[in-house]
């Protein structure tokens, strides 16, 4: 740390003593409140490891890459399900993009998914198949698992003191909040990451780092939460700069967020005379690539919502279509922009679908769709669709038969 900086001055009088007795103190919470039956952390029987003792890396870095951005009880069947279908190195490397995408379905930043897919065949390489079962084969290196897509330093820390139990320190946000509040840092964390970085590194305990991390990341998640913190509750309390001088609920600080620009999005879900629907693929780069779509875009200003449809579609597949009736409509936020998608059935008139800005594009029976990815909103669209049709084969041929 700078010997001139100011903006974690309490972090200053760490020292090895301070840093000891808050680790008996983290540890002494952890032991009766944390979270111990988190699969991946556990033996294939089920029993935490004793310190110092290996467990599998490839489990913990699926659950790592799953878990950025995302919450444990979310993770936690996708985790489950996904370990069944690729339950090592080798059935996931081997398996095509589609299934990958497929089975990450609804977890959201499919970006993830593909750097998951992506760095398993370079894992293999690296391992090789033989050895690729073998928990003492896989790479215990920060620089290692840093080369490889999607993973940071904090990920990396996490897999390596999850897997091997080695001195590795992690900065997830749970753990920026906490250190925040408990030395007063007077910045927004993510301007802070140096200082931050060392005073984990401080506090690292290098007997346990594996309990150590897992314990200040169950703090932050279920005592140091975002909106007024359980400091009642908190081992830290007596402690915290935060706490002493009546900050706690203000900071971490944070930047004041700008207001995300709002689109609306006209989309077609085309018939066919067949009873099939039309889907497209999105280019593989880029937001919710390789995912698959209802076709359409977004509205111009002054422009009606049926002739969004009609241009978008021509522009995109190079069909001519009727706008038919209302599907749905429904707001979605992403993180970086905020939609409203206005969805409606429409007749194929004329063209034979063509990918202009897209990978591929494809027409499909309703049945089928499940078979594709798609990102969470446009499996809203096919619910809407589903209710709309009702599953009634007497209802869906006098649609189809209209057209």
């Amino acid at each position: 740390m700078k010997k001139n900086s100011q903006k974690c001055p309490q972090a200053l009088l760490i020292n090895s003593g301070k840093a000891f007795a808050l680790q008996r103190v983290i540890f002494t919470w952890f032991d009766d409140h944390g979270r111990h039956a988190i699969p991946w952390k556990l033996k294939a029987d089920g029993c935490r490891p004793a310190s110092g003792e290996i467990i599998g890396a490839y489990g913990v870095w699926i659950a790592e890459i799953m878990l950025q951005q995302t919450q444990l009880k979310t993770v936690l069947p996708y985790w489950h399900k996904w370990m069944d279908v690729f339950p090592g190195l080798i059935e996931l490397a081997s398996a095509d993009e589609q299934t990958v995408l497929l089975l990450w379905q609804g977890l959201g930043y499919y970006s993830r998914a593909r750097r998951i897919h992506k760095a398993s065949k370079i894992l293999l390489d690296l391992i090789g198949a033989k050895e690729s079962g073998d928990p003492n084969a896989w790479p215990r290196d920060l620089d290692t698992w840093m080369a490889l897509p999607g993973i940071g330093r904090t990920t990396a820390g996490s897999i390596i003191s999850s897997a091997f139990d080695l001195p590795e320190a992690i900065l997830d946000g749970n753990v920026q909040r906490l250190l925040a509040r408990l030395f007063a840092c007077n910045s927004e964390p993510k301007k802070n990451l140096s200082d931050l970085w060392t005073l984990i590194e401080q506090l690292l305990d290098h007997e346990r780092p594996r309990d150590f991390n897992q314990a200040i990341m169950d703090l932050g998640a279920k005592i140091c939460i975002p909106k007024n913190p359980l400091c009642s509750k908190c081992p830290l309390r007596r402690h915290c700069f935060a706490y002493a001088s009546g900050q706690q609920k203000m900071l971490p600080m944070k930047d004041v967020k700008k207001k995300l620009p709002f689109h609306v999005i006209g989309i077609g879900v085309v018939v066919n005379e067949s009873g099939q629907v039309l889907i497209a693929q999105r280019l593989a780069e880029g937001l919710l690539g390789g995912l698959w779509e209802f076709p359409g875009g977004k509205q111009e200003e002054g422009e009606v919502i049926e002739l969004t449809i009609s241009r978008e579609l021509k522009e995109e597949l190079d069909i001519d279509v009727e706008v038919d009736e209302k599907l749905v409509s429904f707001e979605h936020a992403y993180s970086h922009m905020k939609l409203r998608f206005e969805v409606f059935l429409c007749r194929h008139i004329d063209g034979e679908p063509k990918p202009l800005s897209s990978q591929k594009v494809k027409w499909v029976t309703l049945s089928a769709l499940s078979e594709y990815p798609f990102p969470a909103a446009n499996a809203r669209m096919i619910a809407s669709l589903r209710d709309h049709l009702n599953y009634d084969k007497k209802a869906r041929a006098e649609y189809f038969q209209d057209i």
